[in-house]
Parts: C-alpha cells; structure tokens; sequence
C-alpha cells in the first residue's frame, strides 16, 4: 500500500534538510545552517524516514552517519535539488547570462586581495548583477556548495576538489617571505623556504587551506613549529605579529599591499605558489556564466603580481 504523505515531510524543505544533516554530521549543526530551529529539522527528518521506511542517519552519542540505503538517498536528494535549481533558473528574471543572483563565496585569504580587482571588473561586464559575497573557510564555502546556499567559489585549489565539483583555474600568485628588518634572513635576497620553519614561523588558526600550504612550502610538522603555538585569523593579523618582530611568515603575491617600511619582503627560491580557482556544483544549469564569470575574473587581475592560468 502507497503511503499517504504529508506533503511537508516529503517535499523541498525535507530534502534540503537530509542533505543539510549529510553534510554537517549535525543536526544541530544543519538547523543552523538552514535557519531552523532544530526540533524542526529532526522532526521532519525522522517523519520522513517513518514515511518511507528508510533509515538514512544512524544516531548515537558520538555523532550522525548515514547508513548504506541513507548514502543512496542523499545523493538523489541532492539531484533532486539541482533539478529545482534548474526549474528556478529558467523561472527567474535577471538579466543574461545570469538570469538572478550569483552567490559567491570566498576564503579569507583572497577576499579583501582580489575583491578591489574583480568587483568592479565583474560591474563593467556585468551591468546589473546580484553578486551576494560571503566569506569563509574553505571547508564552509564547500559544505554550503553542496547544501545550495552558495552557487560558486573563489578558493584555493587543492587536491581532490575536482571530485566535488567543476573547477576553473584562474591564476597562480606567489609566496613571498616577510621579515621583521632586523632579520637574519632579511639581508638574502631570496630566501630559502625551509629556513623560515626554524625561525619563528607564524601561521593562520586551523582551518585556513593557507596555513596547511605554508607549511607545507616550509616543510614543517605543524606541531613542530616556532609559532605552531600562534593562532592568526587573518593575513593582516601576521603582518603586524611580523613587523613588530613576533616571527616571520609567508605571504600570497596579492596579500603584499602597500610598502610596509617595518617589513622586508622576499622572494622564495623555487617560486613556491598557489593556484586559485572558481568552483560550482557539477550539474548546475549556469556553468556556461559561471566560466564567463571566471574569464571576467581572470581578466581582472594584475599581471606583474599573479600568473594568469
């Protein structure tokens, strides 16, 4: 007998919120992320689970995992949302090739370097485009990829991304070294990587893809190193830890800015760097804009400072 459902417990919200749990291994986590209260959320998960007969979340103390049919059903939930996203696509007003808004999502690293560029490059070749901007970790703007909150991100491109969505390069940029003036190191001309690991290397809190790159350039053990005890939320946070004398970092080509005269700016021997990318889902209606928009992007940046890929 073909159960009589509560259109509720078996529609959109009931999809985005099984994926939300998928994603986040939370439910608290995923009330968040949606904007629910969570009673909400596990209310109408578990309905929906009843309904159908299917457990998709194995619950315990330690957290959420989904079970081998729940594996299954998440990833056509996840079909099932970017066919609504299609539906909206083609139901929305927006001037072309966009057709609406363009939610963008961008690490910390690149953000307040590349924005003075792109942005207004993005308004002259794309008259009247919503572009919400919202920043975040590289783990966040991939998780808020796959939930459907954000439609494309500005990120670092690092290993496995191919395989959670589509990627476009758009330029490599440089590691430089920056030292406090009266640096040993600050009278080479360029410096090896590896010697900054045992001179009081500073680096970025957990979570930042930089912090990983940088020591990775350095080839350093992160609880090994100098500052492995500092914890910096941003670049400029560093910069300043760096010109009082606190240690001596790495810095991306963009993040340089203006002449800092506390500071002594480096180069890195190999040219140690970093390729940034565009991201979106892989099945999403708008990749042909999304590639334009990377163009635009891609266009907008300075050649002296970055590789333009």
């Amino acid at each position: 007998m073909i159960p009589i459902f509560d259109p509720k417990a078996t529609g959109i919200p009931a999809l985005r919120y099984i994926v939300a749990v998928a994603d986040h291994r939370h439910f608290g986590h995923a009330a968040a992320a949606c904007h629910v209260a969570q009673p909400t959320l596990s209310a109408l998960v578990a309905q929906w689970e009843r309904r159908l007969g299917c457990i998709v979340f194995e619950r315990d103390p330690k957290g959420v995992r989904l079970t081998p049919r729940g594996e299954r059903v998440v990833a056509a939930a996840r079909a099932a949302l970017t066919a609504v996203a299609a539906v909206e696509v083609a139901a929305t007003s927006g001037a072309a090739p966009f057709y609406g808004p363009v939610r963008l999502g961008v690490i910390p690293t690149v953000g307040p370097y590349a924005l003075p560029f792109v942005a207004p490059a993005l308004r002259r070749a794309f008259p009247g485009l919503n572009l919400p901007i919202r920043e975040g970790t590289t783990a966040a703007l991939l998780a808020d990829l796959d939930a459907g909150r954000l439609d494309v991100a500005l990120l670092a491109l690092l290993p496995g991304l191919t395989e959670r969505g589509a990627v476009m390069a758009l330029y490599t940029e440089p590691f430089v070294a920056a030292l406090p003036r009266n640096h040993d190191l600050a009278d080479h001309e360029i410096v090896d990587a590896t010697a900054l690991a045992g001179a009081g290397l500073l680096l970025l809190d957990e979570g930042h893809c930089l912090r990983d790159q940088a020591l990775a350039v350095c080839q350093q053990r992160s609880d090994s190193a100098a500052g492995a005890d500092f914890r910096a939320t941003s670049l400029e946070t560093l910069r300043q830890i760096v010109a009082a004398g606190g240690g001596v970092t790495l810095l991306p080509a963009l993040a340089v800015g203006d002449e800092d005269r506390r500071l002594v700016l480096r180069p890195l021997r190999d040219e140690p760097s970093r390729t940034i990318g565009l991201m979106w889902r892989g099945q999403d209606p708008r990749a042909d804009a999304y590639r334009s928009l990377g163009d635009a992007i891609r266009r907008s940046l300075p050649k002296g400072r970055v590789q333009r890929a």
